[in-house]
């Protein structure tokens, strides 16, 4: 574990309980936790310290800059939300817990269960349904830097864990961020495992595992680009590869259609193009096709390319066609099952005053 004591003069180090902070597991110690960021932004190399065998309730806050170079928070301790929606001060945003910059050995405890139940939530209901509802409820870590695009976050070796049932608990989300890392993680959750919103570039993800709901083991949906209609812009350069699968229900999946119920149908899309599959393996849940290809009337999905995929049925029966419709690419090496719905060569031109990239 890293140690500041071998590497920052002690004078450096701003230790939450030098500033009131109790750690009782019942004591709010946000301003404690407020005065130290403030003393560690002021001086070089400072590190905010959350010290091991403490237990520390903390409210929504925003831990902002200015801060002189190389700021540390370091938490040896457990970072703790308050219980639930009951005990979540009004004047306190619904949208997120912390947000702040720079994350080294880490734990939080989100108390996200109380949340779930809220009969605002969407809940999943019996045989597959889903109840209906829509309200905030805090994200557990953001990345935000005002209005400007987040550059270079790094995220490794992180152990997220919630119920297959907690609704619409999504692991990591980025956006508006350029040069991302995240490796070596576990995230078990109920909803989207990492999910990459607009304004994203140059983001590397290896070495993860991912189960539940949208994730890559015993989940609905594998590797997947889904947009919404109406909307513009574009995805571009994806590169899957390397993933193994395990009884996952849609294993390679683009939905262009994904829309709210009763909302109306919109003709401009997304423009999805130069994506590749390659070293995709394992089994599918036989209740949707291991491939669907499911792009826009208004704009077709261009230069798909599969090389190496090889998903069968996890339990045993025939092998089901992958879907396609109005999607271009190849198959560069033998697929199972093996894709001939892609249609050759480009699409006609398409409209010009679709506006394609942001």
């Amino acid at each position: 574990m890293y140690d500041p004591q071998n590497f920052i003069s002690e004078s450096c180090i701003f230790d939450v309980t030098s500033f009131g902070a109790v750690g009782n597991c019942s004591t709010d110690d946000i301003d404690a936790f407020r005065a130290a960021r403030k003393a560690a932004c002021a001086v070089e190399s400072g590190v905010l310290l959350a010290p091991a065998d403490y237990t520390f309730i903390i409210r929504s806050t925003i831990f902002s800059g200015p801060c002189k170079p190389g700021v540390v928070f370091q938490v040896d301790g457990v970072l703790v939300a308050l219980d639930g929606p009951d005990c979540w001060p009004k004047s306190d945003s619904l949208h997120q817990w912390l947000v702040f910059y720079l994350v080294d050995g880490m734990t939080f405890t989100g108390n996200g269960a109380k949340w779930w139940e809220l009969p605002c939530k969407p809940h999943r209901g019996p045989h597959g349904t889903t109840l209906p509802g829509k309200c905030g409820s805090p994200g557990l870590i953001r990345f935000f830097m005002s209005s400007n695009i987040v550059v270079r976050v790094l995220v490794e070796n992180l152990s997220l864990n919630s119920p297959a049932h907690s609704p619409n608990t999504d692991g990591i989300h980025i956006a508006d961020t350029k040069s991302v890392g995240i490796y070596n993680s576990i995230i078990a959750n109920g909803d989207d495992c990492i999910s990459i919103g607009p304004g994203c570039s140059d983001v590397d993800i290896e070495g993860v595992t991912c189960e539940h709901s949208h994730g890559i083991r015993n989940s609905d949906n594998g590797v997947r680009i889904k947009t919404w209609q109406g909307g513009s812009g574009s995805v571009t350069g994806v590169s899957f590869e390397n993933i193994e699968m395990e009884n996952v229900r849609n294993c390679i999946i683009i939905d262009q259609y994904y829309s709210c119920k009763g909302c109306q149908n919109e003709t401009s899309s997304i423009y999805v193009n130069n994506v590749s599959y390659k070293g995709i393996k394992g089994t599918y849940d036989v209740r949707s096709p291991p491939i669907h290809f499911a792009c826009s009337d208004a704009i077709a999905c261009t230069n798909l390319t599969l090389s190496e995929v090889e998903l069968l049925p996890a339990d045993g029966e025939m092998v089901d066609d992958p879907y396609c419709w109005n999607a271009y690419g190849t198959q560069e090496t033998l697929t199972i099952p093996t894709i001939t719905c892609l249609l050759d060569g480009e699409p006609q031109l398409l409209s010009e005053d679709i506006n394609y990239f942001c």
